[in-house]
Order: C-alpha cells, then sequence, then structure tokens
C-alpha cells in the first residue's frame, strides 16, 4: 500500500489538470542516482497488466509490479519551504538515502543481486 498526505494528493491534483483529461499519475524507480535506485513520478494513459493501483485522497496512484517491491508502504508528502516546493519519499524499506531525498538504497539490492 502507498500513502499520499493530503497536501501531496492536492498538488497532483494541481498538476494533473495541466494534462491531458484522465491521465493517470504513475510512481516508479530506475535504477541510478546517487544510491542505487531513484524515484521517478510521470502521468500515463493506461494502466499495465501488472501495475497496482492505489486511490488516496481521491487521486489514483499507478506503480509497476517491479518497483512496487521497493516502494511499498511507502508514504509520499509535498511540502513547500524557503527553497520552494517539493515532494518527500518516506520510503521505510530504504536503508539509506542521498541527501537530495530523491535516491535510496535497499536490503532488497542485495537479495535482488544475488538473484542475477
Amino acid at each position: 500500500m502507498i500513502q499520499l498526505s493530503k497536501s501531496a494528493a492536492n498538488e497532483i491534483r494541481r498538476l494533473k489538470s495541466k494534462q491531458q483529461p484522465n491521465v493517470l499519475f504513475r510512481l516508479a524507480v530506475k535504477p541510478g542516482g546517487c544510491s542505487g535506485w531513484y524515484y521517478e513520478m510521470s502521468f500515463d494513459e493506461a494502466v499495465q497488466v501488472d501495475d497496482s493501483v492505489f486511490d488516496c485522497y481521491g487521486t489514483q496512484i499507478v506503480i509497476d509490479a517491479e518497483s512496487l517491491k521497493y516502494i511499498n508502504e511507502l508514504t509520499l508528502d509535498y511540502s513547500e519551504d524557503l527553497m520552494g516546493g517539493g515532494f518527500r519519499f518516506y520510503n521505510p524499506q530504504a536503508d539509506a538515502t542521498c541527501g537530495c531525498g530523491n535516491s535510496f538504497s535497499t536490503t532488497n539490492d542485495l537479495t535482488n543481486a544475488q538473484k542475477v
């Protein structure tokens, strides 16, 4: 399960309003970044077969099965400060994060590496 704060849901809705109608908010993780994985947020027009869809405060979040392994139980927040606004990721599976907060590593990295 993925959680959104009310402020994150509001910001996603605001961003979606500038997109095509009925666009979906997609959250994924990709290899890279300072710590091994980084969060990727985008808009998509379709739900794929292996996707999970979560509803938080009336906002749907689409996540592919592979990404969900790394971000299950994640809470996504949005806040504004003197430097501007930004999303904040609170991932209980992250063992280490980069200073920017958008890159992380997990013990799953070792488990998945051993399978290769």
